[in-house]
């Protein structure tokens, strides 16, 4: 809720409901103008972090605001399970995004990781495409989170998971794969169950890589590791949360229990999101 605004700043008003756009650009480079400041060309140059990556974040009573541009209205949502949306959603709805061409009724998209960004991409992914979703985990309560947010198969996400995967398509694998985890063992998971002109997004930050060549991959395969998403697309995202297209399965904890949030998200024991309410 904005408590107070500076000079010149008309678009806002103290007492409105927002949610803060993550990561915050230069505001004038190409990227910039066209809303993705999650690819700002200068942001390394002019040392800009996004709040809480390397800048005072929202765990806090107040935080400061750079822009009012970076303010998106959340009018009657509750924000305290709608705020990871800001995150949770964007990612993987700027990933699924890209690839709606290929998700056409009668195709397979590949969830691997159903925590706390798998889960709303199987949301996502039932909402705006008619995919038939098949979602991967190790966890056996994550994949029962998976099925109860719409996922139409769940396996473990093993090494015999390639192979279920290519008996549950007939041998035509995946068109397209969300790896959530971005580890070693999860990517090459992707790499082997992708189709022929098939996407395979690397979303989770663990380190693992796609060998890219002939005869590594199915032909025409793309793969890209994409960062977040477009102020537009966080419009849209909560666009989709007030029809009720999505919702975020949340644990709230106090500000003094941050720790302990951080201590249980280390053990892969949240289920969804953690958020932290302070003054709870």
């Amino acid at each position: 809720v904005v408590a107070e605004v500076g000079g010149g700043v008309d678009t806002v008003r103290p007492g409105d409901a927002v949610v803060v756009y993550g990561p915050w650009g230069c505001g004038a480079c190409v990227k910039c103008a066209q809303g993705k400041e999650n690819y700002c060309l200068r942001a390394e140059e002019l040392n800009i972090r996004p709040p809480g990556l390397g800048a005072p974040g929202a765990m806090a009573e107040y935080m400061i605001v750079d822009d009012p541009r970076h303010l998106i209205p959340l009018g009657e949502l509750d924000p305290v399970r709608t705020v990871p949306l800001t995150d949770a959603g964007l990612t993987p709805y700027h990933a699924i995004k890209r690839s709606l061409p290929k998700l056409v009724p009668g195709s397979t998209a590949v969830v691997i990781g159903a925590g706390g960004l798998g889960h709303v991409g199987i949301q996502l992914l039932r909402a705006m495409t008619g995919a038939r979703v098949i979602a991967l985990d190790v966890s056996e309560e994550k994949l029962a989170l998976a099925r109860e947010v719409g996922a139409h198969e769940t396996l473990i996400s093993d090494d015999k998971a390639v192979e279920r995967i290519r008996e549950l398509t007939g041998g035509r694998g995946a068109d397209a794969v969300f790896d959530f985890a971005g580890v070693p063992p999860t990517t090459a998971i992707a790499q082997q169950c992708a189709g022929v002109e098939s996407d395979v997004t690397i979303v989770g930050i663990g380190g693992g890589s796609v060998e890219v060549g002939f005869g590594t991959t199915a032909y025409e395969t793309v793969v890209t590791a994409p960062y977040w998403g477009s102020r537009s697309e966080l419009i849209e995202v909560y666009d989709l949360a007030r029809h009720g297209d999505v919702t975020v399965h949340v644990e709230t904890y106090s500000l003094d229990e941050a720790p302990k949030a951080y201590e249980r998200l280390h053990a892969n024991e949240v289920r969804g999101r953690a958020v932290i309410v302070p003054g709870s």
